[in-house]
Formats: structure tokens, sequence, C-alpha cells
């Protein structure tokens, strides 16, 4: 038994100088050298990556607002015309062109050529056999259609 524990000492002993071996030394000399300009590059890569997506994302920026100059210089164009100059008269001052005659219609007269809405009748019957939340989505219906309903 004694044999084998020294046999094993021997070989672990064996195995500790093939480590001092200079071959082995370079080569994790090697290793570590190849590790460490794989990392390297590696952050460079990503501040590379980080870069160009700044970059993209300043012109993408310079882009809208480019656009948005060109927005404001046609509409800058369009206020010196002539047209926008008779139509905002028209509707500031209540001005016309030489020649043209205006009418004028009464209150009364327009609003007596309205067709009037027969929808109100049926939809308060109809909420009257309906849940709360049926209520609810079509008062929300008749709020944002500017319906007139009568209170329940």
């Amino acid at each position: 038994m004694t044999i084998k524990i020294k046999q094993k000492l021997v070989e672990i002993y064996n195995r500790g100088s093939q480590l001092r071996d200079v071959r082995v030394l370079g080569l994790s000399l090697f290793l570590i050298v190849v590790l460490l300009i794989s990392w390297s590059g590696c952050k460079t890569i990503q501040s590379n990556y980080t870069l160009q997506k700044q970059i993209t994302e300043l012109t993408q920026e310079n882009k809208v607002q480019q656009l948005k100059n060109d927005d404001l210089a046609l509409q800058n164009e369009y206020l010196s015309t002539n047209q926008y100059l008779e139509l905002s008269t028209r509707q500031n001052f209540g001005l016309g062109a030489p020649g043209e005659t205006e009418l004028l219609v009464p209150e009364g007269v327009a609003l007596a050529q309205l067709v009037p809405i027969s929808n109100t009748t049926t939809s308060t019957n109809a909420t009257n056999h309906q849940s709360g939340y049926e209520k609810n989505f079509h008062a929300w219906i008749d709020f944002f259609l500017h319906r007139q309903t009568t209170a329940d």
C-alpha cells in the first residue's frame, strides 16, 4: 500500500515538473496574450457599435429637423402669396373682391331646412332593457356624436 502512495506522489511531482517546462510556460503565456488581444478587439468592436448607433441617431434627427425647416419654408412661402392674403382678409375682415355680392341668411331660415333627428327616442327606449355596461357604452357614443339624451 505504501508503494502505491509513493508511486502516486512521484507521478504528481513529475506532473509539477511538467508545468515548469519552458514549452508549457511559453504556451500558457501565448494563450494569455491571445485572450487579452481578443478581449481588446471585442471592446473596440463594442465601442464602434455604440458610436455608429449614435451617428445614425444624430443623422436621423438632422433629417427630421431638415424636413421641419422645409415645411416652415413652404408655409412661409404660402403665407406671402396673394391667395393667402385674400383668404385671410375674407375671414378676418369680412371683405370681398370688387363686384362680389354677399348673401346673409337669417339663422331661423337656415335652421328650418335641417332634418330632425329621430334616433333619440329609440335609444332611450332601448336603454331601459340594457345592462349597466351597455348603458355606459351607449352614453359615451351619444356624447361623442353630440346626441342629446334625456336623463334616466
